[in-house]
């Protein structure tokens, strides 16, 4: 590994450029990859997809590469780090997750180079909040802000310590990464962050092939965990509603993704008729399962009350699965013109988006066409560059 200057001295902006432009030397960045440890969704899957762009080295546009040497930190007491991309430099302490966020969220101690006992440039946080560091400059993450304003809908760690934290690390980091545009915009507005600190890196397409044939038994499909911010109530009370109607007689409901410990009304709603038998919440599924699920989806259903980008509407249109989103945070940004786009109040209006999709082919195969265009515009290699650029920018300004 090459020598980084630390010399005081040496002036850091032309050492980056340097390290970035003229192939001297790597900048050495860490990334917090917990939320990749074990089930990855949401925020685990945004984490280790980019770690795995930004470590192939290869991007889908002309400009230069920059160089990074990357390491991906984690720790647990009982779960230890899998496999992570050739050419990154793992780091796995036994040290509780929980103990951890709330030593460095209450007391901004110890910092990362005392645990990894190496040191850094950029330290980079998948969440809002800053990862204690001694030199390196401090980038962080924020997919949405739900948690200021429904601090209710979010787990236990989140009610507790974002809220009060999120606005004063925001504009305490060097650089704030967010996965759309409208988070932007409201990281922006809401947290004064200046716009030259902040940079998208959206979510990117899977690299899945289109399906070959519309399923004529295919399911409704809800991907995602099962917790407050995703409006599950609305989504079942909108399948009530056409099950209730004899003339409609939809398909079974799949719910996809780990219950939360907010989701006991909901699970009990499945096991009461008219739900019954009809809606399957098949918890946490794996990559290779989840594209089986969208290749025999007839719709996938994401009815959130706030979401900073919706991956799975992502993974959905790059199968050929029609789309009908709520008109929330970021999803008519993903979505654009290849779905239905509803309010995410009125179980009636959800009800019948999904009865138009199942119904109307014409619809339906604009929609497919439109969602294979609007896909493609999400590239993780893209996200690796932006991210990349980010970093630099970030220690520019340390």
């Amino acid at each position: 590994m090459t020598t980084v200057c630390y010399d005081p001295t040496c002036h850091p902006v032309d050492r980056l450029r340097g390290a970035i432009h003229h192939g001297q030397e790597h900048v050495r960045v860490l990334i917090d990859y917990r939320p990749a440890l074990r089930e990855r969704t949401g925020v685990g899957e945004w984490v280790h997809s980019l770690v795995a762009a930004l470590a192939e080295g290869e991007t889908d546009d002309s400009r230069s590469d920059p160089a990074v040497d990357l390491t991906v930190f984690s720790s647990s007491w009982k779960d230890r780090l899998g496999p992570v991309p050739a050419g990154v430099h793992p780091v796995d302490r036994q040290i509780p997750v929980r103990a951890l966020n709330y030593c460095w969220h209450t007391f901004g101690w110890p910092p990362i180079e005392w645990i990894v006992g190496e040191t850094f440039d950029v330290v980079h946080s998948p969440h809002p909040l800053l990862i204690p560091t001694t030199r390196a400059a401090r980038v962080v993450t924020i997919h949405d802000l739900d948690f200021l304003d429904h601090p209710e809908r979010a787990e236990e760690e989140v009610r507790r310590d974002y809220p009060d934290l999120a606005r004063t690390h925001a504009r305490n980091a060097d650089h704030v990464i967010v996965p759309s545009q409208f988070t932007r915009a409201d990281v922006e507005r809401r947290l004064g962050v200046p716009s030259d600190r902040i940079t998208v890196c959206h979510n990117g397409a899977p690299n899945w092939t289109p399906r070959q044939s519309w399923p004529e038994d295919g399911h409704i499909l809800f991907v995602g965990a099962l917790a407050p911010r995703k409006n599950i109530g609305c989504l079942l009370d909108a399948y009530r509603l056409l099950v209730e109607d004899t003339a409609t007689n939809p398909p079974p409901l799949v719910l996809a993704g780990p219950p939360t410990s907010q989701a006991a009304d909901w699970l009990t709603a499945i096991e009461t008729p008219p739900l019954q038998g009809r809606v399957q919440c098949i918890g946490y599924v794996d990559k290779a399962t989840l594209r089986t699920l969208y290749e025999g989806a007839a719709v996938l259903v994401l009815p959130s009350w706030d979401e900073g980008f919706g991956l799975p509407v992502v993974e959905a249109m790059t199968v050929g699965v029609p789309v009908v989103v709520s008109d929330r945070g970021a999803l008519p940004e993903v979505a654009g013109r290849a779905g239905l786009i509803v309010d995410p109040r009125q179980p009636s209006q959800l009800a019948g988006a999904i009865d138009r999709m199942l119904k109307d082919e014409h619809f339906r195969r604009a929609c497919v066409e439109r969602g294979f265009q609007q896909a493609a515009g999400f590239s993780w290699k893209r996200s690796a560059v932006a991210l990349k650029t980010a970093y630099e920018r970030a220690y520019n300004q340390a």
